[in-house]
């Protein structure tokens, strides 16, 4: 397990499992929603961030019946993120911290302008992090 799985398990209260799952399955929803260069440089200046979106990317997207689907028909966003993530069974507190957290990780190892023109990316994940 990485630093970065580690370090959210720990931090926010969750399996290493979930936290394994859910850090892979934020990056991908980065890779795919936020600037693209940014988050290239972000995801390959994590230890072992490429690997987790490899294995996670995709993983809970289009599903969430018909809530998912509503969402994903008004462009998803970070609403749909949340609602995989709870799918995973973590709640708001969790997800905000497992954010805060992976974004505290990131700004450690790809510094804090990258990480911040990633966010801003994003309509709506600044309040998240």
């Amino acid at each position: 397990m990485n630093e970065l799985v580690t370090r959210v398990a720990d931090n926010v209260g969750i399996a290493p499992a979930v936290a394994e799952k859910s850090v892979g399955m934020m990056l991908g929803f980065l890779q795919r929603e936020a600037d693209a260069g940014a988050v290239a440089r972000m995801i390959e200046a994590i230890p072992g961030a490429p690997e987790l979106v490899a294995k996670f990317n995709g993983e809970g997207a289009g599903s969430g019946g018909l809530l998912g689907g509503l969402m994903a028909s008004f462009g998803g966003g970070v609403m749909a993120l949340g609602q995989q993530l709870m799918a995973q069974g973590l709640g708001m507190s969790e997800i905000t911290a497992l954010a805060r957290e992976t974004m505290a990780v990131a700004r450690e190892h790809a510094g804090a302008e990258t990480v911040d023109e990633v966010v801003n990316s994003v309509p709506g994940l600044s309040q998240f992090v």
